[in-house]
């Protein structure tokens, strides 16, 4: 090889090493101030979200923390460039009694507010949030039936939830009242999530323990087909719910 080719074999090798360093950077910041990809591992959002959903996440739609950033590797204090929250947001925070585990709730009490559950009935600030029946089913891995409700929150949002009775543990709860500076979270699936009603695991959720704001989805799976079996993929993926918004 002459010495001329090999030097255009050595500036197309450096080429490729520097784009794809470029790829890695660019890909780093976004994740960083952007969007954030997450998986769901739980049923704790049902009906909203399925286990093996795979969502992004706005880092920028609640500004930045120290949580916000990867591995909270710059510490400081409060939110920059902070953004609303508002009722009704499905959100990613850090667990605040270890302030490293992820969790995804939605936001339905505000700073200031009181909120309680009667007989399985979201009251926020001493009014019943109206929830319509829309059916009952049988689901997969659950003991008993499920009732499926349409909820509406003060500010108008509307989404789906679940309940296997109006009976369980945390359905009749005492009055909240939300700290200044926190929020309130509860899952979908209400008779089987660990929320702000469990306040020594989860409790009131910090403004600064905020990550983001989920929006979309961009891929589901529904855990039918192993790593191995090829064959299987294209009937695992949930193809309905890809680019699905998160309501």
């Amino acid at each position: 090889m002459s010495s001329m080719a090999k030097k255009s074999a050595g500036e197309g090798f450096f080429e490729t090493v520097k784009t794809i360093v470029y790829a890695v950077l660019i890909a780093l910041v976004l994740r960083t101030f952007a969007y954030e990809p997450f998986n769901i591992p739980s049923g704790s959002m049902l009906p909203t979200l399925l286990v093996g959903d795979y969502l992004f996440v706005s880092k920028f739609s609640y500004g930045y923390s120290q949580y916000s950033l990867p591995w909270g590797l710059i510490p400081f204090e409060g939110r920059v460039l902070s953004g609303d929250v508002e009722r009704g947001d499905v959100a990613v925070f850090k667990l605040p009694t270890d302030n490293r585990t992820d969790y995804i709730k939605r936001i339905v009490g505000l700073p200031g507010d009181e909120i309680q559950v009667r007989g399985g009935v979201l009251h926020i600030n001493g009014q019943a949030v109206k929830r319509e029946k829309l059916g009952e089913s049988v689901v997969p891995g659950m003991v008993g039936t499920v009732t499926e409700y349409r909820e509406t929150l003060p500010n108008g949002r509307r989404h789906l939830i679940w309940e296997r009775g109006d009976d369980m543990p945390f359905d009749d709860t005492p009055v909240y009242r939300v700290p200044e500076g926190h929020y309130f979270a509860m899952g979908d699936n209400r008779d089987s999530s660990q929320d702000s009603r469990a306040q020594r695991l989860v409790g009131f959720v910090p403004r600064e323990n905020l990550v983001g704001r989920a929006e979309f989805l961009f891929f589901s799976f529904d855990g039918s087909a192993r790593l191995w079996e090829v064959w299987k993929w294209p009937f695992a993926i949930r193809w309905g719910r890809l680019f699905d918004g998160i309501h």
